[in-house]
């Protein structure tokens, strides 16, 4: 996996607050953002926080992160975007009061899908990993540095949109939510399905 330097990526709505700490960007999210298309709430956000390069053919990308989650809805994690009705977005967010590893899928209505993380992750760096092949993105994720991965989702993305990829935050019902980013990584995508 390569390391992409911070100043190699661009901002789609660049947060209030953003400073680099050594190899980690520190990040405050604005008021009320989000990315979300219509599916059950009728809205659409689109103006969450994202940090990215292009990400070309079959590859994969890493983020890795640590938050400090208190509000409704807070989340932080990785992006792959080809336009406001064509995105995934994938890592932590709590809702009603619970962590949960998540995954929203759209193209052109939003979906979501989420699995409870265990207590402890809330104070371990977690990293969450978007593999593209064909026309399949595969979504894993660990807490903590040595842990192992676990599944969380594949989805249908199509094969020939242009994507950005990179660190994603939102924190729809207020605003300030610290995330700490670390270095973002780029590589080969997964050579299967069901192995890490």
């Amino acid at each position: 996996m390569r390391v992409i330097a911070w100043h190699e990526m661009s901002w789609l709505n660049e947060p209030p607050s953003v400073r680099e700490d050594g190899s980690d960007l520190v990040v405050l999210t604005g008021r009320e953002t989000d990315f979300w298309q219509r599916t059950s709430y009728g809205f659409t956000h689109d103006d969450g926080h994202f940090l990215g390069l292009p990400l070309e053919g079959d590859a994969a990308v890493e983020v890795s992160f640590e938050a400090t989650f208190e509000g409704a809805f807070d989340q932080a994690g990785l992006m792959l975007r080809a336009g406001s009705e064509l995105w995934i977005k994938a890592g932590v967010e709590l809702s009603d009061g619970v962590l949960y590893a998540g995954a929203v899928v759209t193209v052109g209505l939003s979906d979501w899908s989420v699995a409870p993380l265990p207590p402890s992750a809330g104070d371990e760096r977690l990293t969450f990993r978007a593999s593209r092949s064909g026309d399949a993105v595969t979504i894993r994720y660990r807490v903590g540095e040595e842990a192992d991965w676990r599944f969380l989702r594949l989805a249908y993305f199509p094969p020939e949109a242009e994507v950005m990829a990179g660190p994603m935050c939102c924190s729809p019902t207020r605003e300030g939510l610290s995330v700490r980013f670390g270095p973002v990584r780029v590589g080969s995508p997964d050579a299967s399905l069901h192995e890490a």
